[in-house]
């Protein structure tokens, strides 16, 4: 077959761009070490001259730093590369691939041209070698990796000397690039250990622009710039992320002049607005907050149940009072401004109708105003993680609404330690989503063979007819039919929804305004590791530096 260069993916995502930063996990407060920082985890220290340390808080810490586990898979994850990279604009670009791949004209075969004289941080040469050990390793029915799905296309990688690389597909999978930002690990070191319990889980060795210098879990993740990294070393020496899991927290540290910046909740980022030595970032997402409604609970699972609270929660009140206009209703995975997302999908909100529906289905009004149907009372539990406000808020003003249709929703705090083993049966205010392609989010939340898979599809959502538009759009190389897939997959989750879409959230970072250099991307859901400014913190430069 002839090949042809592929050509760089750009997101079509149009959203507004205020921040709410919000929380799920994403959370995260963002330290640039400037000169008067006394900040003792700032990472700023004698040695380094002004200008020369950040420090970002971050909100969740990862089980592991490996990318063989599913560290920095979606890309920026500093100590590693993947063979390519997305740009400010979220365009794909090389990275340890010396070009955007060839694809062949059946679009099952994928080559990359490596780059040459790339070395990992222990000085060790890369080679195609560590890109066939990585993806093999992560799709090995013996690696804990929770993502591996997302590489199901693969059928073969294989090596062409040092410096080539062959994938070849099952099918046409049609976002593959943009699935190899995946970061590669060196097979000399981690290819002698354990894969899922080895030292290369907490002190990786990659070829990016940092390197690992300490690890205390629970208080912060630190970095050194890679001296010999092949993009040039960074501006920025010192790089660490403080793990800061309470937003209210955070913002007193910021305010106190612990902090240089954070990533913050829109009402709390509010009151830095006359603060004229910091700016206010802003960058669209993806992100939502949803309310799983649980398939091991008796009235979650009600179809009728489902369809009353669809209607009876008013997201237009949630972006104008919970995130103060940062943000938008959300009817499922994929927002309004994407070309992907279904016209017509979109849900009125309803009270009369909300009852009506639950009157026809025999849930009958108690005297108290709470519904039962079958000696069966309409009430369940909806979880959401302490310390976070947008989740707190988003929980409670929905059990409101759902009190109002004659519902009751009890609202409790806790730990994700506390919250996974109730999630078959107990709701959880949830958050996700993924720019670009429709698969890298829909499959994993909506797919009934990743029911209860960790944090996949968390509501175990059963519904055959998404089942095989998933794979439908999964497996098609036609955009035409693909999109066809996931209009089906969106007006399903009308007739049936097992999560009910909230909002998709903006997000806002207020940072210390002594760089240049600092953008945003388009956002994913995620843990404060890969977004915010520090997006591209390797490229950043001191205000008044020539670059």
């Amino acid at each position: 077959m002839s090949a042809r260069p592929i050509r760089p993916i750009r997101s079509t995502r149009s959203t507004r761009s205020i921040r709410s930063l919000a929380a799920l996990t994403t959370a995260a407060a963002l330290t640039v070490g400037a000169a008067g920082c006394s900040n003792p985890e700032s990472g700023a220290s004698g040695g380094q001259g002004e200008g020369e340390s950040a420090v970002v808080g971050i909100a969740y810490e990862p089980e592991s730093l490996s990318p063989l586990l599913g560290f920095g898979k979606d890309g920026n994850s500093k100590i590693f590369d993947g063979l390519l990279a997305l740009d400010g604009d979220m365009a794909l670009k090389p990275a340890l691939a010396a070009a955007l791949p060839e694809v062949s004209e059946d679009g099952l075969t994928y080559t990359y041209k490596l780059r040459q004289g790339v070395k990992f941080s222990d000085g060790k040469p890369f080679s195609a070698k560590d890109v066939v050990f990585t993806y093999r390793t992560i799709l090995d029915a013996k690696t804990n990796n929770a993502s591996k799905s997302e590489l199901d296309a693969i059928k073969d990688i294989r090596a062409t000397g040092d410096g080539t690389v062959v994938f070849t597909l099952k099918y046409p999978y049609a976002p593959f690039a943009q699935r190899t930002v995946l970061p590669i690990a060196p097979e000399h070191i981690a290819a002698k250990q354990d894969v899922n319990t080895g030292p290369f889980t907490t002190k990786p060795i990659g070829t990016g622009p940092y390197t690992l210098t300490g690890w205390s879990k629970g208080e912060k993740i630190s970095f050194k710039a890679n001296p010999s990294y092949w993009g040039g070393e960074p501006k920025v020496k010192k790089f660490t992320m403080a793990i800061i899991k309470d937003d209210d927290v955070r913002a007193t540290r910021l305010r106190a002049g612990d902090l240089d910046g954070a990533i913050l909740p829109p009402n709390l980022a509010e009151g830095f607005k006359s603060d004229k030595a910091k700016k206010t970032h802003a960058a669209k997402t993806y992100d939502y907050r949803t309310v799983t409604l649980p398939g091991g609970n008796k009235v979650a699972k009600d179809q009728a149940v489902r369809q009353a609270l669809d209607i009876a929660v008013d997201r237009q009140t949630m972006v104008d009072q919970i995130l103060e206009g940062a943000g938008k209703p959300a009817y499922g995975p994929v927002p309004t401004g994407s070309e992907w997302f279904t016209e017509g999908t979109e849900r009125t909100h309803d009270l009369e109708r909300a009852k009506k529906i639950l009157d026809d289905a025999g849930w009958k009004p108690g005297k108290d105003g709470i519904r039962a149907k079958d000696g069966v009372r309409a009430e369940f539990p909806l979880w959401y993680l302490s310390g976070d406000r947008l989740r707190q808020d988003h929980a409670l003003a929905y059990a409101s609404d759902a009190k109002k249709a004659g519902i009751s929703i009890k609202t409790q705090a806790g730990t994700w330690e506390v919250i996974q083993p109730r999630m078959k049966t107990d709701a959880v205010l949830a958050g996700g989503g993924a720019p670009g392609d429709p698969d890298f989010d829909q499959y994993l939340l909506l797919t009934s063979s990743l029911a209860g898979d960790g944090f996949n599809n968390m509501a175990w959502y059963d519904n055959p007819v998404v089942d095989k538009a998933l794979e439908k759009g999964r497996e098609s190389g036609k955009k035409a039919e693909r999109k066809a897939a996931y209009d089906t997959v969106q007006r399903e989750l009308v007739k049936n929804p097992g999560y009910t879409f909230l909002t998709h959230i903006d997000h806002l970072y207020v940072v210390d305004d002594s760089w240049d250099g600092l953008t945003t991307q388009i956002e994913p859901h995620d843990h404060g590791l890969a977004s915010g400014p520090w997006w591209n913190v390797e490229d950043w430069t001191p205000k008044g530096t020539k670059k």
